[in-house]
């Protein structure tokens, strides 16, 4: 029985030490399972009061969220109540809204209506008038292609810058300040003769102008002709210019500067652009080109010197007449005096008068003041 199962460090492990030795394992598994069962059953004591804890916790969320319900119930009862009275104020609000919108639509849409038939007469108007002003432009268009085959002819032209200059000058000037196609002591005979004042030189004016030479300049296709045209041009100008300076300019009886007349504004405003040499040649001979603007100028100028002119002529008028204004104010001056003498002495007598009525009068404030009454008796009397 005692029998050496194994020996552990050389102690001998008989079947009496491995029997003691698995009762006490048993008994160790005993405890330790009644060990764990008491723990389980603490955990679960544990976890039951926990459950029962939130279960509690849960009736007690769950009577919140019924009073939060009811409340809210009542907020929703409140606010559906609110809802339909803003509702139906709204929808009224709407109404008169849209009352008033249809009816300003309304009033807008008659008065876009009549400013819509104003508009259309209006336009109406002006359609009649562009319908006036293109008849006019067509009978224009047949006015220009006439005055074009007026200006084809050489002496037509002429006539035609003569015509502009004498209407400029008879427009700005008397008649007797100028004239046209008078001759001259050397028996020529220039377009215009301006009269200046207080005997001076007459002023020349020419109104030939080499138009032709223009045209062709204007015709030019290419380069090589645009040169050409523009030294034709040139000559031209040059020729007329010295024309005019040779047969116009005489000391004594002419201005020692005539004018070249150039009837458009255009050809004028050209030449100074692009033929500046041309226009400074003229000057150097004492020859200014005038447009009919600067033409028109020129003439009010003169206008003004001939008016101081005949104010210096009646100066010696305004001077008698200024000497005979003093004495009629010298002798309104005297008169003025005796009048202010005789209205003080009228014054003065006035006072004495004034005086004299106050004192009759004080006399007689006193007489009536007196009791004229009879006097009683006394007894002895």
């Amino acid at each position: 029985m005692d029998s050496v199962l194994f020996s552990v460090s050389d102690f001998p492990v008989t079947t009496a030490h491995a029997l003691a030795g698995g009762g006490a394992l048993i008994i160790l598994l005993l405890l330790a399972l009644l060990l764990s069962a008491l723990r389980t059953g603490r955990v679960r004591a544990e976890e039951a009061e926990a459950v029962l804890e939130r279960s509690v916790a849960m009736e007690r969320h769950l009577a919140g969220l019924m009073q939060v319900q009811s409340e809210m119930t009542g907020r929703m009862q409140t606010m559906s109540e609110i809802f339909g009275s803003r509702t139906s104020d709204l929808a009224r609000l709407v109404n008169e809204r849209l009352d008033s919108t249809s009816q300003r639509v309304g009033q807008a849409l008659q008065e876009t209506r009549a400013k819509t038939d104003e508009g259309l007469s209006k336009l109406h108007e002006r359609l009649a008038v562009i319908d006036r002003a293109q008849s006019t432009m067509t009978s224009l268009s047949s006015e220009i292609v006439s005055l074009q085959s007026i200006l084809a002819n050489k002496q037509t032209r002429g006539a035609f810058g003569q015509g502009r200059m004498e209407a400029i000058i008879g427009d700005g000037l008397a008649p007797n300040a100028y004239s046209f196609q008078s001759t001259l002591s050397n028996g020529l005979r220039p377009d215009c003769l301006i009269t200046m004042p207080n005997g001076a030189p007459s002023l020349v004016i020419d109104a030939k102008f080499p138009l032709e030479s223009w045209q062709r300049l204007a015709r030019a296709d290419g380069p090589e002709a645009l040169r050409t045209a523009q030294a034709q041009f040139r000559s031209d100008i040059a020729v007329h210019v010295k024309a005019i300076s040779e047969k116009y300019l005489l000391p004594g009886e002419t201005q020692d500067t005539a004018f070249m007349f150039v009837p458009s504004e255009s050809i004028f405003a050209d030449i100074h652009e692009h033929f500046e040499d041309v226009v400074q040649k003229a000057a150097r001979a004492r020859v200014v080109i005038v447009s009919p603007a600067l033409l028109m100028l020129s003439i009010q100028v003169i206008q003004a010197l001939l008016r101081d002119v005949r104010m210096r002529e009646q100066a010696h008028l305004i001077q008698a007449e200024v000497h005979e204004l003093l004495a009629d104010l010298g002798r309104l001056d005297e008169r003025v005096n005796k009048l202010h003498t005789h209205f003080s002495q009228a014054s003065r007598d006035i006072g004495d008068i004034l005086t004299s009525t106050g004192k009759i009068s004080k006399r007689g404030e006193r007489i009536d003041a007196m009791d004229f009454a009879e006097q009683p008796r006394l007894a002895g009397e």
